[in-house]
């Protein structure tokens, strides 16, 4: 690698310790709220990364460093403790819970976004004239190089999009399937829980979202640009 690519990768794990502190943080938060002290109590609700990097050290560190050098992005975990009585005897608080930690993904990349937007009205931005990465989705308005600035605000609103997305996917083990008891009845809940804790579904919930989620995630990602973009042109 040469020195633009470790600058814009210290950008990227900067961005994705940020991101994950504050996904997991909102889990714990919530959780405390409704009842259950356990991620609270391991000192989880805080937007220190220490306590999560514990927790999770290959996802928190080894696995974001290793998958920017094969794929030049990144991607990891962490995780929240939770009460599993609790959550059969709330599952709606449950469900609150789990869609947390992808509001905090939405309102990070959401304030990347505003951030972008006033800069485009100020005429200090501009939309890149070609795509080059997920590092790079807006640039100055003299066109020079990527800065710091730009390069954080791009991959604040790229990564955050990928989490909150990604996350949402209604398979175990991911939010999006315990988010759905919001849905139901309390009883079904409880039943669709005992289901899924009995079988081994996590594995196969992960490889199905692995392999759908890029064909997903290229089309929400090119909406989100439309979006972020419009009446700009």
């Amino acid at each position: 690698m040469n020195t633009s690519e470790l600058a814009i990768g210290a950008i990227w794990y900067v961005a994705f310790l940020f991101s994950t502190t504050c996904h997991e943080a909102s889990h714990a938060l919530i959780a405390k709220w409704g009842g259950d002290p356990t991620a609270f109590e391991g000192g989880q609700v805080t937007l220190n990364p220490i306590p999560h990097i514990r927790r999770s050290p290959f996802g928190m560190v080894v696995m974001p460093i290793l998958s920017y050098a094969i794929g030049g992005w990144m991607i990891g975990w962490a995780s929240a403790p939770f009460d599993p009585n609790w959550e059969r005897s709330h599952p709606h608080r449950a469900a609150r819970m789990a869609l947390a930690g992808p509001a905090a993904n939405f309102t990070i990349m959401l304030l990347a976004a505003a951030a972008i937007r006033a800069g485009l009205a100020l005429g200090y931005f501009a939309p890149p004239t070609s795509f080059s990465g997920y590092s790079s989705i807006v640039q100055l308005a003299s066109g020079t190089e990527p800065t710091f600035l730009t390069s954080a605000l791009s991959i604040l609103f790229v990564l955050n999009l990928l989490l909150g997305t990604f996350n949402l996917l209604p398979v175990p083990p991911l939010d999006g399937h315990s988010g759905i008891m919001l849905l139901m009845p309390e009883g079904v809940a409880v039943r669709y829980m005992e289901i899924l804790r009995n079988g081994n579904y996590a594995l196969l919930g992960l490889i199905v979202a692995w392999y759908a989620y890029g064909y997903i995630f290229n089309f929400v990602f090119r909406q989100a640009l439309h979006l972020l973009y419009a009446g700009t042109g």
